[in-house]
């Protein structure tokens, strides 16, 4: 069974969401402050995790770093604040999606079965991806390029990971953004992943204006492998 942590201050709201995860088969630890998230990690052991921002005893940013810090489990967002500087400063740190307030629970839960279902494609792959000389090590979420670490936000690896676990197949932009945000996803848009792309490809190819990686096809989307 897949176990979820909760962080969520506001008691009515955590109450909400707990019963909706249940209902959907998900074991779950509620968690009201960081004191109390930080030591249920180093008891359990967790699956995905579900942040709030603001917490009465700091804030989920820091909760974030420090659980990255024992764990690679997926982490959600969830915070009033839906400016863009804090939804890229917040998935930079390590966190696998954002969610503003007020939300529907349905689609917290579907941004839940997206992230879960990218992890678990990353898994399939043995821990390893080989894009040329590009080597994803998915289990400790590293990226080398010809032996060298390459220095991914992310956001960056999240969409390496993506184009990387269909590797010879083309993926429309609408199917990368349901990959990485899922279809219920407000923040990111067409010219945000066209952004994203450009970025990554000055980070993982020898010449980014001649891609052998990270493939434009017109019309369609992008396919990965050389």
């Amino acid at each position: 069974m897949v176990h979820i942590m909760l962080v969520e201050d506001d008691k009515t709201i955590a109450l909400g969401i707990e019963y909706a995860l249940k209902q959907e088969g998900y074991n779950t630890t509620v968690c009201y402050t960081a004191r109390e998230a930080e030591e249920a990690i180093r008891k359990n052991e967790f699956d995905l995790a579900v942040l709030d921002v603001a917490l009465p005893d700091g804030d989920g940013y820091e909760l974030c770093k420090k659980i990255r810090q024992l764990s690679d489990m997926p982490i959600i967002f969830v915070t009033a604040m839906d400016e863009e500087v804090n939804v890229v400063m917040g998935l930079d740190m390590g966190a696998d999606d954002y969610i503003t307030k007020p939300f529907r629970v349905r689609e917290l839960l579907s941004r839940i079965r997206s992230v879960l279902r990218r992890y678990k494609k990353a898994a399939e792959h043995g821990g390893e991806i080989i894009l040329g000389d590009v080597r994803i090590n998915t289990a400790e979420a590293k990226v080398y390029k010809k032996g060298e670490p390459v220095e991914l936000t992310s956001m960056e690896y999240r969409l390496l990971l993506t184009l990387a676990a269909a590797k010879g197949r083309v993926l429309t932009r609408s199917q990368i953004l349901d990959e990485l945000w899922d279809s219920a996803g407000e923040f990111v848009n067409d010219n945000t992943l066209t952004v994203y792309i450009k970025r990554l490809r000055e980070k993982v190819e020898d010449n980014p204006q001649n891609p052998r990686i990270i493939h434009t096809v017109r019309g369609l989307g992008y396919r990965a492998g050389e």
